[in-house]
């Protein structure tokens, strides 16, 4: 299932993937397969993703 709610909050931080990418520490190509439920990323890359784009965990990883 695509991650929807991840790339709306990077659009939001008016964040490209690359520069996203750069800020938690992972390739762009990493960020991308996230935003496409290609990969399930770790917790602590998850709490990363979310304190860059100032979310919760809920906000962007937790299944409605």
């Amino acid at each position: 299932m695509k991650n929807i709610r991840l790339k709306l909050a990077r659009v939001e931080k008016d964040l490209s993937q690359d520069e996203l990418s750069k800020i938690v520490g992972v390739s762009r190509q990493t960020i991308s397969l996230i935003e496409l439920g290609k990969y399930n990323p770790s917790l602590s890359l998850c709490i990363s993703i979310c304190k860059a784009l100032s979310k919760t965990l809920n906000d962007l990883f937790w299944e409605e």
